[in-house]
């Protein structure tokens, strides 16, 4: 009896929880922009965070009530720039899409480990635990944290302990940017040519790099030096370029010693495809 009463209790109950629920959702339900559901089912649905926003709903509903431009999207691209700016009633105008680079060459074989590490199986685990596993400081970590994280099939770890990035599926974003705890990977535009150097090591002592890299800057800034349009300048112990300017002639990659630069629309992106 007590066990049968107890049944009939819990029915009753669960009855009125959920018709008072229900009476709730109703009275005090938020009213949705039909517009934000139009613009929505035009985005990809990554909830990635490459717009500013937590999700593509909050996107959604940014750009509906005109607080947030209509090509924040890269995932979707011009394609869906151009589809929500015709629900908007505005002009769409392009992307810029980027698609991740690894600036770090430090493979197994060029950059030898500390010692053997046990701890946590994750880059932000070894690097909080023991400050990484390499000699070099600024190296890859190697244990796929940005891979764990892409959600378009793009990064996958190489034979070498370095991950790979399939630039055809990076929609650029971001995510294993803001993953790597070494900020090793760097969002560049699809369309780019130059050279870039893949390094990050700021350590100013050559003798320190060559010891911890062997396809580490050593700063000996023969790429300043030799650059015909004097577009390379070093800031913090690394090269950078000033796109405006290069021409992809290659001077700075044939003078570097340890093989830092690397023409993008020749060695990075055609060794992508």
């Amino acid at each position: 009896m007590i066990i049968l009463s107890t049944a009939v209790f819990a029915l009753v109950l669960a009855f009125a929880l959920g018709t008072s629920l229900g009476f709730f959702r109703e009275v005090f339900a938020v009213p949705q922009d039909p517009l934000a559901g139009q613009i929505r089912e035009v985005l990809p649905g990554a909830n990635c965070g490459a717009c500013g926003f937590p999700g593509c709903d909050n996107y959604a509903a940014a750009v509906a009530s005109g607080s947030a431009g209509v090509n924040n999207c890269p995932v979707g691209g011009t394609a869906a720039a151009e589809k929500i700016a015709a629900l908007m009633g505005v002009s769409g105008g392009s992307v810029a899409q980027l698609v991740s680079v690894l600036a770090c060459q430090g493979s197994r074989q060029h950059a030898p480990l500390k010692g053997t590490y046990t701890g946590l199986q994750s880059c932000r685990g070894a690097k909080l635990a023991a400050g990484g596993t390499k000699l070099c400081a600024w190296g890859c970590l190697g244990f796929g944290d940005c891979v764990k994280v892409c959600r378009f099939g793009a990064l996958s770890m190489g034979d070498d302990g370095l991950p790979r990035v399939d630039h055809a599926k990076c929609t650029g974003c971001r995510l294993c940017l803001d993953e790597c705890p070494q900020a090793l990977l760097k969002g560049v535009p699809q369309n780019q040519r130059g050279a870039m150097a893949l390094c990050s090591n700021r350590n100013v002592i050559k003798q320190m790099v060559i010891k911890t890299c062997k396809r580490g800057c050593i700063k000996c800034e023969l790429c300043v030096k030799n650059c015909p349009e004097k577009c390379i300048t070093m800031d913090r112990g690394i090269p950078l370029v000033n796109y405006t300017q290069c021409t992809s002639c290659g001077t700075c990659a044939a003078k570097c010693p340890t093989k830092v630069f690397n023409i993008i629309e020749k060695d990075i992106w055609r060794a992508a495809q």
